[in-house]
């Protein structure tokens, strides 16, 4: 009989980034400290998404989320025109590279208490990876664990019969 789960890149917790951005498009949507608010929120707006990378010199300066433009230009009043994304981005970056398991990447997101990771590979950003990306493997993964017990199950039921 088959058991597809005992290798530990097979457990969840264990499953690389690399395969779990394998699973996703790939897009990795940047501005520049010094391009202003309006730009941003202009990009974020027509890419349908909530969260940029800063990038100056090829290298992560900083990262921009909705909630950043909520609360450091919106509440705080300042122009959008007149802003730059440097003004209101988080400059302490927490990333994750490609040997990061899956579990890492909650573990770093829950004690950060951040919802999206900049993804580097040799210091250079790649991706962005979500808290969405992550319950979307683990739907994925669970459906597939459901799968197998099920078809183990009606195999035994079977061979009894």
């Amino acid at each position: 009989m088959d058991h597809p789960l005992r290798r530990p890149e097979e457990i969840l917790a264990y499953r690389s980034l690399k395969q779990i951005l394998a699973a996703k498009s790939q897009a990795l949507w940047t501005v520049g400290p010094g391009d202003n608010m309006l730009t941003a929120v202009r990009l974020m707006a027509e890419k349908n998404i909530g969260f940029l990378v800063v990038i100056e010199r090829g290298a992560i300066v900083g990262v921009l989320s909705e909630r950043d433009c909520v609360r450091r230009l919106v509440l705080a009043g300042k122009s959008p025109e007149a802003t730059p994304v440097a003004d209101v981005m988080v400059r302490d970056v927490i990333k994750a590279d490609l040997a990061h398991t899956f579990a890492d990447c909650l573990r770093l997101m829950h004690t950060h208490r951040i919802r999206h990771l900049p993804v580097v590979d040799n210091g250079t950003a790649i991706d962005v990876i979500s808290v969405r990306d992550l319950l979307s493997e683990a739907v994925t993964h669970h459906a597939k664990v459901i799968s197998e017990l099920e078809r183990e199950r009606m195999m035994m039921l079977t061979s009894t019969a």
